[in-house]
């Protein structure tokens, strides 16, 4: 094997960061991307390295209710608009998300973090009242005019919750998850600060007795 210099490695290093580089500014214009991973995985901050790459104005729609006497949820929503550039618009909608969704405009880039604290926030509707809310969640996904971001919490690794409101939290979640990635154009799964576009190494999973959900 012939022998490569430092200087080689380090160029082809270089070469490989900017073609990743480049292939995820070019996945993250015009499309509907959805990026999921576990706790503390990096998923929000690949999300929000996307929204920059897409050299579109941005609108950060942020999921999670204010709760002033959690001093540690109130840090962690902190953490989150620290990250924010200035530039970007927030806007905070812990319900009417499809309705918002709406309202965005072709040339823009929004950014949804996060779809599980979106399903925390419905978690006591009944099944007859919370599946009209993912239809026509679905429904704003699917017809979105610009690009679209949006992260969500991988929960279902673990054990099964011994208690009915945490296995309606991991169930819809899961399949709400499921559903937003058979109508995105890229998956990335974020996995210990490393991110994994699934849309290119991963194989549908037929339903069964049906077509791929992709």
């Amino acid at each position: 094997m012939p022998a490569v210099s430092n200087t080689g490695l380090i160029l082809q290093f270089s070469n490989a960061q900017f073609s990743m580089t480049t292939m995820a500014k070019t996945a993250a214009m015009g499309k509907r991307i959805l990026v999921s991973g576990p706790t503390k995985s990096g998923k929000s901050e690949w999300a929000e390295q996307l929204a920059r790459q897409s050299a579109q104005p941005v609108t950060y729609v942020a999921t999670a209710r204010q709760q002033a006497e959690d001093a540690d949820w109130q840090a962690r929503i902190a953490t989150h608009r620290q990250r924010r550039s200035a530039q970007w618009q927030t806007l905070e909608v812990p319900v009417d998300l499809a309705l918002t969704l709406g309202r965005a405009e072709a040339t823009e880039c929004w950014l949804v973090d996060s779809l599980g604290t979106w399903v925390a926030n419905g978690l006591e509707a009944a099944h007859d009242d919370w599946q009209p809310q993912v239809d026509g969640l679905l429904q704003a996904i699917a017809h979105f005019r610009g690009t679209l971001i949006l992260v969500a919490e991988e929960t279902g690794w673990g054990v099964v919750p011994a208690y009915p409101l945490g296995r309606t939290f991991r169930d819809r979640l899961g399949t709400l998850t499921r559903q937003v990635g058979a109508v995105a154009d890229v998956t990335y799964l974020v996995v210990a600060g490393f991110a994994v576009d699934l849309s290119q190494l991963g194989v549908p999973v037929l339903k069964a007795g049906k077509e791929p959900l992709r």
